[in-house]
């Protein structure tokens, strides 16, 4: 591998008796119903998941025993914005079994969500943008109260989750997956799909959610959590066609991770795809094989520091010559390993057999619009698909994210609430859709509502 896996081994290892002595904590056995598992307390202070492996990385005969989407163990949770205000609804994480790329069984872990006290008869599946290369990373530590995460780097995913807030303001259940994987897969999508698929059948199965059987479920993700939604809609016929998934939004779409690349290499956010590049290498053997080969020193030296930081980290490393890291002849992306790992991992193999909603900025400097037109055109090619396409010319990839978000949330509350989507394809294109007059009230509406959970308000209690 191009990494330093010494630190994370050494980690683990201490780890595993530090936890287990602390909290008095097993691995649990993974039993035929999700209700045979008990629900541990909330831990007084959140430890990061390098230094809790028993329920991160729970016993391979535990995993290997459980279904796709087998609950092995659960514990409430306290999530706070920014790891240090509280926000007051029933939380929990769930560990759950689930599959990588190559069909070999994997632990994952997710965090559930629910207005208190609330029976909800809807879901909605929030991939948050993770980016990053270090499990201290993930959504499940990051969104806990006195996580240091958003201290040390983390600074998406405390923020998307005041759009999972806004999805239980509307009364809505809502699971947030770690899809990077226990190996931190970052930009692996077919892993990311499954494990998001799987942490949804997971929270079904939940019965502290108190989800009915029949709820309608929903799928939710922009730029990097667009990744595990593209992903999870074009499996969901295949492997997991029971979950009554009826719509799905993504926004910023890495729909063809080499063109991603192509465009990054020399440029201000060559950084970020580079961790992109460490987090295809951790789930496919052949690519890590290529760059163990061919890195030059550089490369190394930078891939290692880069190892175990988040996002905003991973970030600062700008104006890499990626391509120039690698001792081969000519383009590296005519490389056989380089070629299967970008084919592996393009969207647009399958039509999602559900609405989709998709916006994308025009321009955008990490995600440039033709993948995206070529995707949706890809889809579109079909006489079933359900595509409504719009795109931002007012745009930068940050700022599509802010002013899409509520016409995103929008369309899903209609699918939601059993409302049909448009059949056919359509594409609008708008100059800045924060001009939505319906979206503004509703980020209003959110923001107000995060505010007074500050104060304690519970989040969906009037």
């Amino acid at each position: 591998m191009i990494e330093s896996k010494w630190w994370r081994r050494a980690v683990a290892s201490a780890a595993a008796l530090v936890v287990a002595s602390t909290f008095g904590m097993g691995p649990a056995a993974a039993g035929p119903q999700a209700d045979a598992v008990p629900v541990r307390p909330v831990a007084p202070i959140p430890v990061p998941p390098e230094l809790d492996p028993v329920f991160y990385h729970p016993s391979a005969a535990a995993v290997a025993g459980a279904a796709p989407g087998q609950i092995i163990a659960a514990r409430q949770v306290n999530v706070a914005n920014f790891g240090a205000i509280p926000v007051n609804v029933d939380a929990w994480q769930v560990s759950y079994r689930s599959k990588d790329s190559r069909d070999r069984p994997i632990a994952a872990v997710a965090t559930v969500l629910k207005p208190r006290g609330s029976t909800p008869d809807k879901l909605l599946s929030v991939q948050i943008a993770e980016d990053s290369l270090a499990q201290y990373c993930s959504p499940s530590y990051a969104v806990q109260q006195w996580s240091i995460s958003p201290f040390v780097g983390q600074v998406v995913a405390p923020a998307e989750f005041v759009i999972a807030q806004g999805a239980l303001q509307q009364g809505w259940g809502v699971v947030i997956p770690d899809h990077q994987g226990p190996n931190q897969a970052y930009a692996a999508g077919p892993l990311a799909g499954r494990i998001t698929l799987d942490g949804i059948r997971a929270t079904r199965n939940f019965e502290p959610m108190r989800l009915t059987r029949d709820a309608r479920i929903g799928l939710y993700g922009y730029s990097g959590g667009a990744i595990a939604t593209g992903h999870a809609a074009e499996l969901h016929e295949s492997y997991a066609p029971e979950l009554n998934i009826v719509g799905a939004a993504e926004g910023g779409v890495p729909a063809d991770l080499g063109v991603t690349l192509d465009v990054a290499n020399g440029q201000a956010t060559a950084g970020l795809v580079l961790a992109a590049v460490q987090g295809l290498s951790r789930e496919y053997p052949d690519f890590a094989a290529f760059l163990d080969e061919n890195m030059d020193p550089v490369g190394r030296a930078i891939t290692t520091v880069q190892s175990n930081l988040c996002v905003q980290y991973v970030s600062a490393f700008p104006f890499l010559n990626i391509k120039g890291m690698l001792r081969v002849p000519g383009d590296p992306m005519r490389q056989p390993a380089v070629r299967d790992v970008v084919n592996q991992t393009r969207m647009g193999k399958t039509v999602p057999d559900m609405p989709m909603y998709i916006w994308q900025g025009n321009p955008d400097e990490i995600i440039p619009v033709g993948q995206v037109n070529t995707l949706v055109d890809t889809y579109c090619a079909h006489p079933q698909a359900r595509v409504l396409y719009t795109r931002e010319h007012f745009a930068e990839h940050v700022a599509t994210e802010i002013s899409g978000v509520a016409p995103a949330l929008l369309w899903m509350r209609d699918r939601l609430d059993g409302v049909a989507a448009q059949p056919g394809c359509h594409t609008n294109d708008v100059g800045w859709l924060a001009l939505d007059p319906a979206g503004q009230q509703l980020l209003a509406q959110t923001f107000g509502e995060t505010f007074a959970s500050f104060f304690g308000k519970p989040i969906g209690v009037k």
